[in-house]
């Protein structure tokens, strides 16, 4: 099958093959007509088999197919995403995908000044990508009309409940008409997800590429057992053995990522740290300095990872192992993109076994254990208990801990009357 089998318009078929692409992925495919058939969808899929592109084409196409009056550009579309990086990264696709329709678009995330956002909403918009923090901001300030929604779209919705969105999500819903097309993108199903799709939904069709829950096949997967002091130094060692030029490596904490960051500059590979503690202008410069092949090494909590959006990504280290299991999905999916085959390896001590044990219950299968020769671990060191701190993620142990009002883990407790912290 071609995406001119899909009944886009011209605009779109030529926008994509100056993509290079010529078939649609098995998410596309599936989703592409239902959407255009005007139905909400519940569509699980893991990251990188091309779901932006899957819920892009067709609401351009939908939106191209009932144009307003000429001139007149009101907010049609509402796309939800959980981190400014992915925000970008589906602006972009919007960018990419309608660049020969005549609609407006525009992001709008938190760590920004807000008043170019205010400027450019004035102009009028088809189209606004946006983080729930900032967005309900745009609405309290009436800078933002919403009542003339067509369609919104909850992309990585699982991650937006994880990060204590639900509230905010809650307060979106209640301005946006009831008549509209959603549609709700996951990567993982929760029962918080059902939830919400029982609430949200009108009579969805459910999409499923993948296993729910589960790896991808494209991924080769290897736990490296090490002493935890001996971790920096496995790593160090990895990346030069294997002469690694583009690592993304995984940390618990914010303060963890930021000391192995510098950690990996004092043996000579180039690094940076990528956390909701940086500014916006800093996270976005590691993140191009890194796809630019500048920096080696991105090293990053989970919070900033979404959105990075790699399709050849080689490498994915677990330097630390999450504390919920449904993470280590969301972590590795950043290799092997766009059918591309991508590497994923853990370092794992014997604090972390638990953890361990609970990602391979979860994706249904033995991880491949290989001790790296001259790193075997010291059988006398016993477990001991692992510290989340204030730098990690807030959800102490093995459970989704939804408590502390449902406010997002990353930055702190935020103020109904200030944009500050806002994502």
């Amino acid at each position: 099958m071609s995406f001119k089998n899909l009944g886009l318009c011209d605009q779109l078929l030529r926008a994509v093959k100056e993509q290079g692409y010529d078939e649609p992925t098995p998410i596309q495919k599936e989703a592409i007509p239902v959407i255009l058939n005007k139905r909400d969808i519940l569509a699980g899929a893991q990251t990188g088999t091309g779901k932006t592109a899957g819920f892009t084409l067709p609401m351009l196409e939908l939106l191209h197919k009932h144009k307003p009056e000429k001139g007149k550009h009101h907010v049609r579309a509402l796309i939800l995403t959980p981190t400014r990086e992915l925000a970008s990264q589906v602006q972009e696709s919007v960018e990419l995908y309608g660049k020969f329709l005549p609609f407006k678009s525009c992001v709008i995330f938190g760590g920004v000044k807000i008043n170019p956002q205010i400027t450019a909403l004035k102009k009028g918009m088809d189209i606004v990508v946006a983080t729930p923090g900032r967005l309900l901001d745009h609405i309290s300030q009436r800078t933002i009309d919403l009542s003339k929604v067509d369609f919104l779209i909850l992309d990585e919705a699982d991650r937006m409940l994880d990060m204590g969105f639900i509230n905010d999500i809650k307060k979106v819903l209640a301005v946006l008409p009831k008549q509209k097309q959603t549609l709700l993108f996951s990567a993982t199903f929760s029962n918080e997800i059902k939830k919400l799709t029982d609430s949200l939904l009108n009579s969805p069709v459910l999409i499923e590429v993948a296993r729910r829950n589960q790896s991808s096949e494209q991924i080769k997967q290897v736990i490296h057992p090490v002493d935890k002091e001996r971790k920096r130094e496995l790593l160090t060692k990895l990346i030069n053995d294997g002469n690694w030029q583009q690592v993304l490596v995984f940390t618990r904490t914010k303060h963890g990522a930021n000391r192995l960051s510098g950690q990996l500059d004092k043996d000579g590979i180039t690094s940076a740290a990528i956390h909701g503690n940086k500014s916006q202008n800093a996270r976005t410069k590691a993140l191009a300095d890194f796809k630019a092949g500048k920096i080696r090494v991105l090293v990053a909590t989970d919070i900033a990872a979404r959105g990075i959006d790699i399709d050849q990504l080689p490498h994915v280290v677990n330097y630390e192992l999450p504390n919920v299991p449904e993470d280590y999905v969301h972590r590795i999916g950043r290799t092997g993109r766009a059918g591309n085959n991508g590497e994923a390896m853990s370092l794992v001590c014997v604090d972390e076994n638990e953890f361990l044990a609970n990602i391979e219950k979860l994706i249904k299968k033995d991880i491949h254990k290989f001790i790296v020769k001259g790193f075997a671990p010291d059988p006398s060191i016993k477990a001991e208990p692992i510290s989340m701190g204030g730098g990690g993620r807030g959800r102490g142990g093995n459970s989704r801990n939804r408590n502390n009002n449902n406010k997002p883990r990353n930055g702190g407790n935020r103020s109904n009357n200030s944009s500050r912290g806002r994502r």
